[in-house]
């Protein structure tokens, strides 16, 4: 499986963490983060993330910045990205089963570091449940 991630200088620490939690449990990792916590602009490393999954080079994808909400909504602006943005591995539980989530908004300045690896794990082990749900994600890109 692979996974795109990327981030802002708010979410370094909390990159490389999951970056090197990902390898180890030998996913291939896609890394468009910044490295260093000089200020960056989040859509600078959240669109290519948006885009690997759009085009199926990464089967999921992870962006974290300080509330994830920047990161969250310029993800969503791609069609076929349906971005969660959680702080609690029950939301994650839900935006996967329910939301068919396919990106993980993490707030790195409101969530704490094993709780973001539990996040994770739980964003790629659960699976969507389908069924009524399936026809509401049907209904996201329609516009209005």
């Amino acid at each position: 499986m692979t996974i795109s991630i990327g981030n802002d200088h708010a979410g370094v620490e909390y990159k490389f963490a999951i970056l090197n939690h990902l390898e180890s449990k030998g996913y291939k990792v896609i890394n468009y983060g910044t490295d260093t916590l000089g200020s960056v602009d989040y859509p600078d490393f959240v669109h290519p993330v948006a885009n690997d999954v759009e085009n199926k080079k990464a089967d999921f994808g992870i962006i974290v910045c300080g509330s994830g909400n920047g990161a969250n909504m310029t993800a969503n602006k791609h069609q076929g990205i349906r971005s969660a943005l959680c702080w609690t591995k029950e939301i994650v539980t839900l935006a996967r089963q329910h939301n068919n989530a396919n990106i993980l908004s993490i707030p790195a300045r409101f969530t704490a570091l094993q709780q973001v690896i539990e996040m994770v794990d739980t964003f790629l082990e659960t699976a969507f449940e389908g069924g009524r749900h399936q026809a509401r994600i049907d209904k996201i890109p329609t516009s209005c």
